[in-house]
């Protein structure tokens, strides 16, 4: 009897929830435990009224992130757990079990918009020129090789540190300047690589990869370690903060992700192609960088409209 109560309820709704992510979604296991836990958290906050989660109602979600904020739990993470409530009960309504979205009419924290770090282009460039001294030497190794081509790779597709490491040799097609990446729930996008990413690879593909391979075995990942292994998540931080430290900087993969998308918006990009390029589900995420469009707008304003202000001073100073 103690197993089929187990199987009621609250606990019976967020397991099957779970098995969609897993099954149909394709989500990693780590995400999948992510938001077990954030709906297990908001079930023991509804379970307090006596409550369901298929019953649940707009003020208990607004209750619910109220007392978030009242324990100080940080901005992003308040965003995080709403936006796994979002998704569990759209499933909800997708599987006609509820009628309303209680989430529908809550405002997502407003630091979710913050514009996450990223460098300046120099900043960037200069790590991309250093590695690529190291790579460009008479004695380079294939690990110099590597690792100046995991670089490119992070800045010029915006890719994220996972999808690094999961690509395969046969993901990429050099010859159209373009690789096919896996990112989360193992959605396929094509990502188009600058002529500078290509030639990195090239030169790795020929010179590196084949010396990093061990004992004939068939390895296809892409980048590998000194012992033919594929990288880490962990290795591949590790080596971009080693490369940034040098200059003077702190940045990760995912800043260099950032700086990607936001150098691309201050070039004049539009946000969809810089959705399409990331892997965004959804535009709200990319719309972080909506204020970096706006900045830029102002900057040419200021630069090229006859009441701009560097515009007059310059008319002032031809006078």
């Amino acid at each position: 009897m103690p197993q089929v109560e187990q199987l009621t309820g609250n606990a019976l709704v967020v397991r099957e929830y779970m098995a969609y992510l897993r099954v149909e979604k394709g989500m990693r296991p780590a995400s999948c435990e992510a938001y077990r836990r954030d709906l297990e958290q908001f079930a023991e906050h509804v379970e307090g009224r006596d409550g369901l989660l298929v019953t649940a109602v707009q003020a208990d979600v607004s209750g619910f992130m109220q007392g978030l904020r009242g324990h100080a739990v940080e901005s992003r993470s308040i965003a995080r757990k709403l936006s796994c409530l979002r998704g569990f009960y759209r499933w909800l309504l997708m599987d006609k079990r509820i009628g309303h979205d209680p989430t529908v009419n809550i405002e997502t924290p407003a630091s979710w918009k913050i514009l996450p770090k990223s460098l300046a282009e120099g900043e960037v460039a200069e790590m991309l020129e250093r590695t690529a001294v190291a790579a460009r030497a008479a004695d380079a190794d294939g690990l110099a090789l590597r690792d100046h081509a995991i670089l490119e790779m992070l800045y010029a597709g915006g890719l994220r540190v996972g999808e690094i490491c999961a690509l395969q040799v046969e993901d990429l097609h050099l010859d159209q300047a373009r690789a096919q990446v896996r990112g989360k729930g193992d959605k396929e996008r094509i990502v188009p690589l600058g002529e500078r990413a290509v030639a990195a690879l090239e030169r790795y593909l020929a010179m590196g990869r084949p010396g990093l391979v061990r004992g004939g075995a068939v390895q296809r990942k892409l980048f590998l370690s000194v012992r033919g292994h594929a990288l880490t998540r962990q290795w591949v931080w590790e080596m971009v903060r080693g490369v940034a430290k040098m200059g003077g900087v702190k940045a990760s993969p995912h800043t260099l992700r950032h700086s990607c998308a936001t150098h691309m918006v201050e070039h004049g990009a539009d946000l969809r192609s810089v959705q399409t390029l990331l892997g965004h589900a959804d535009i709200a995420t990319t719309q972080v960088y909506t204020h970096v469009a706006l900045g830029h707008l102002k900057a040419v304003h200021r630069l090229h409209h006859p009441r701009g202000r560097r515009r007059e001073a310059a008319v002032q100073d031809a006078g």
